[in-house]
């Protein structure tokens, strides 16, 4: 195997092209206007167009609406009840499908919170994801039973 020297080292096959020398003649092809069309701004020379710039047109940045903050789409919708609003129900059983199929809550959602507001006095059986420390205790001193799914 052979050392390489500095003097081999050249770029890849196609990598390098030779740069376009304008208004060098017709047969060039780039001769007489030098591939800058005829009269206006873009022949003379110092046209720097500003970047979004579209000849006068209201740009594409200027016409489209702004977006104001982010959106989640992994968000979970969890539906939320109180105590109070479960006494008021009068059911045995308090769970999500029970309370879809009531229709007193959004068929979105895909589970349920349950919050202390409010009073109970019959002893139910609430299935959720959640329950604040003040409904466990509230529905547990009701006689009633709360499950964690």
């Amino acid at each position: 195997m052979s050392n390489i020297t500095l003097e081999d080292l050249r770029p890849a096959d196609g990598a390098t092209k030779k740069t376009v020398r304008v208004g060098r003649g017709r047969s060039s092809g780039c001769g007489k206007t030098s591939s800058r069309g005829h009269n206006g701004e873009g022949q003379r020379s110092g046209n720097a167009s500003k970047r979004g710039f579209e000849g006068g047109q209201m740009p594409a940045y200027r016409r489209l609406p702004k977006l104001k903050g982010f959106q989640v789409y992994s968000k979970v919708n969890y539906a939320q009840i109180n105590v109070g609003r479960i006494d008021a129900l009068g059911l045995k059983e308090v769970s999500l499908e029970t309370l879809k199929e009531k229709m007193t809550i959004h068929p979105t959602c895909v589970g349920l919170r349950v919050l202390g507001n409010g009073e109970i006095k019959n002893a139910v059986t609430v299935k959720a994801v959640y329950f604040t420390p003040s409904a466990k205790e509230k529905i547990e001193a009701a006689g009633g039973k709360v499950e964690i799914v």
